[in-house]
């Protein structure tokens, strides 16, 4: 879907695809401490989520 919108772009105007090619690297590296966040705080619910469960999980096996 990038590569098609990218393509688009490039037909349409090109110096903003040139752009958007060079800018790119660098706004996913801005991003990624985001995306790590994310990725700790989910598996920070998750874990809870797991605490609170773990009791009936182990009645309903008794």
């Amino acid at each position: 879907m990038k590569l098609l919108l990218f393509l688009i772009l490039l037909v349409i105007c090109w110096p903003a695809a040139l752009v958007a090619v060079i800018l790119y690297p660098f706004i996913w590296l801005l991003l990624l401490p985001f995306r790590l966040v994310g990725i700790v705080v989910g598996g920070a619910f998750e874990l809870i989520g797991a605490l609170f469960t773990f009791p009936a999980r182990v009645l309903r096996r008794v």
